[in-house]
């Protein structure tokens, strides 16, 4: 497939791009501690332009470092020292033949209180976030010109820094969003009530941008089309910004200005429809920026789990949208629009939707490290692996586990010309991915399967299935270094009386097909988010399911967005969720827990399914270090952990071979 509408080029007012692939901004935390751009920034984004991409924007970028800052390393144009990493940043971009915008953003009341300086956080009414409760005011005349004077200097900044546009930010529940929605503005001045005054401020600060810096400088506009409202956990009585006055708000700022729009979905209240988890289908939202684009004048960009070049090729030839937007499938896959170009499709690394990027854009934010894509170990750290040795000379290495880890590491090592020998005890690659792709809505991880079987065939590698990794072979190929991945099992506590019976069996035990059950009544213990996948798909399998969980709290230490997406389709199922009850004993007609404050319960159940998690099985590495000078414990088998965990410890330890 040619891809002809996709790859061909576009104007975004003056500017021309190589084609109609934009890489959306996302909260990275790669800038330096003062918030401007920093090498390892440089590289990240430099490694998208070099990878096809034709535009790109850049993160959420601060317009004020007092009130606006939503997280540490994030990067601004609030101050003039800015401008010169700026401009070292357009630089590498244009290096590469791309193009650069730079997302303007103030996250108003969606800001940490914390971050600055404790004080109130700013907003048109003064409503509070209901995700974040952080304490908020109610914004001044004199604070409103303010934002709108910081918006226009930071653009200039832009301009001055050679970056080629700007985007403003008025999507995802963020200040401008705050604005125009009726839900977070109940202004009665000027700046409120109808649809044109909620939208004056983006107005004011448009017209502001084109008497500074001339109308020739691209201006995009991000908006949430939709905030869904009537979706949300949360309990509201009004519908918000909806599609049909998106559109009327479109075509009101356009004649001032904008040289295109991106639209977007959600706001904080309602995640899931802003950044997917990974039940939600490829474009799934594109209506959106369908219905937008058919009422302005102007280039308008679809975004919404868009994966594939062929379904990318499709919604523009049928005239849905003038190019797509995509953020988290260029965090997995950088050369994702040069392998499209190529024809190479199944070489791309397509994002899972695992939403990793997410929680660690929270998690290491904290800790002043870049977020981390569970595919892409390389991904936001460009400029740490940089030098992509080839320096293998043939030599073998033999990797034990054909799971992601051992996939990993075999593909890395290849990379660099190490001859390798995968050894997998089961008939197909995949090892816990082929755990993880049964529960409902789980088969995008058959993409990741999919991807590493291309590459290994591709590089060569030795694949040899349904054959264990013993000792004596392994020592009959002399290898160099052997890679252990044989992951995990299941947890089985066996000081649980009952523990044995025939009716106790493990989430892996579901998953796999070993135990089947139908219209039992179920109970499944532990409630992360494997117990709930499993939960979820005993229900589809017509049983009545029960979530036992020790904890205070359903799902203790798993992904929020992912856990409340699959929790809202087991409530509609009817699941019973049992959080602050122990597992004390099972029994012949059920089990007996236990309640924090003492009290015994007693839960009559015909089978009960164990999610207790994972222990590394460490048994054969040991065994071969005896005999083996280069060992290397790679996945679970080093540290249990996610997806994630099993990539990037692969990935390194590849990379780190000498």
């Amino acid at each position: 497939m040619s891809f002809e509408n996709l790859l061909s080029p576009i104007n975004i007012g003056t500017l021309k791009l190589r084609n109609r692939v934009v890489m959306g901004a996302m909260g990275s935390g790669t800038a330096h501690d003062n918030a401007t751009v920093s090498e390892c920034e440089c590289a990240y984004y430099a490694e998208r332009a070099k990878g096809g991409t034709g535009l790109i924007i850049t993160e959420v970028t601060r317009v004020d470092n007092e009130t606006g800052v939503m997280m540490p390393r994030q990067t601004s144009a609030a101050t003039d020292d800015c401008i010169p990493g700026l401009a070292k940043l357009a630089k590498a971009i244009h290096f590469y033949d791309g193009a650069i915008f730079v997302q303007l953003h103030h996250p108003g009341r969606q800001t940490d209180n914390m971050a600055i300086g404790g004080r109130a956080t700013i907003s048109p009414s003064g409503i509070k976030s209901m995700l974040t409760q952080a304490e908020c005011r109610e914004m001044t005349r004199e604070d409103i010109q303010k934002l709108i004077d910081n918006y226009i200097d930071a653009a200039e900044r832009c301009y001055k820094a050679g970056i080629d546009g700007v985007e403003l930010h008025s999507a995802h529940g963020y200040l401008l969003n705050q604005f125009i929605s009726p839900l977070t503005n109940k202004r009665t001045d000027e700046y409120g009530g109808s649809t044109e005054n909620r939208a004056r401020v983006i107005k004011e600060i448009i017209e502001g941008i084109r008497a500074r810096v001339g109308r020739d400088y691209p201006v995009m506009l991000r908006i949430s089309a939709d905030e869904f409202l009537r979706e949300s956990m949360f309990p509201f009585e009004e519908d918000g910004l909806m599609l049909d006055e998106a559109v009327k708000i479109c075509q009101y700022l356009v004649p001032f200005g904008l040289d295109a729009i991106n639209v977007s979905a959600g706001i904080y209240e309602t995640m899931n429809w802003a950044w997917e988890p990974i039940s939600y289908p490829e474009g799934w939202k594109i209506y959106l920026a369908e219905a937008v684009k058919k009422a302005v004048d102007v280039p308008v960009f679809g975004v919404g789990v868009i994966r594939n070049p062929e379904f990318a090729e499709k919604i523009i030839a049928e005239g849905k949208v003038d190019g797509v937007t995509m953020a988290r499938g260029q965090l997995a896959d950088p050369d994702w629009v040069n392998k499209a170009a190529k024809g190479q499709v199944e070489d791309i690394r397509r994002c899972i939707s695992c939403l990793n990027c997410m929680d660690t854009m929270v998690t290491n934010g904290m800790k002043g490290e870049p977020f981390a894509c569970a595919i892409n170990a390389r991904a936001a750290r460009e400029w740490f692996y940089n030098d992509a040795r080839i320096d293998g000379d043939g030599r073998l290495v033999v990797v034990v586990g054909g799971g992601p880890a051992g996939m990993e590491a075999a593909v890395k090592l290849a990379e660099r010309q190490f001859k390798v020998v995968l050894f997998e005890k089961e008939a197909e690659l995949g090892g816990q991915l082929c755990l993880a792709n049964k529960p409902p809505h789980k088969d995008k991880i058959n993409w990741l399967i999919d991807y590493y079987k291309t590459r290994l065939k591709k590089l060569g590698v030795d694949i040899r299935l349904g054959t264990a990794a013993t000792q004596k072979a392994i020592a009959s190929l002399t290898p160099y270094a052997v890679f252990v991945g044989t992951g995990s099992e299941s947890i089985v506590p066996a000081s649980i009386k009952g523990i044995d019976l025939a009716s106790v069996c493990t989430s892996t035990d579901i998953l796999t097909g070993k135990v089947k059950l139908s219209g039992k009544k179920v109970a499944v213990i532990g409630s992360g988010m494997t117990g709930v996948e499993t939960a979820e798909l005993l229900e589809t399998q017509d049983n009545e399911v029960f979530v036992v969980e020790m904890a205070d709290q359903i799902g203790p230490g798993a992904s929020w967005q992912s856990f409340s997406d699959v929790q809202a389709r087991l409530m509609k199922f009817g699941t019973v969720f049992m959080p602050g009850h122990k597992l004390v004993e099972i029994t012949g007609k059920g089990v007996e827990l236990e309640k924090a404050d003492g009290q015994g319960v007693s839960l009559d159940v015909d089978a009960v399914v164990l999610s207790l998690g994972v222990k590394a099985d460490q048994t054969l590495a040991d065994a071969l270090a005896v005999d083996f000078d280069k060992v290397i414990k790679i996945g679970d088998t080093k540290c249990v952990g996610r997806i994630a965990n099993a990539v990037e410890t692969a990935y390194a330890a590849a990379y780190h071979l000498i």
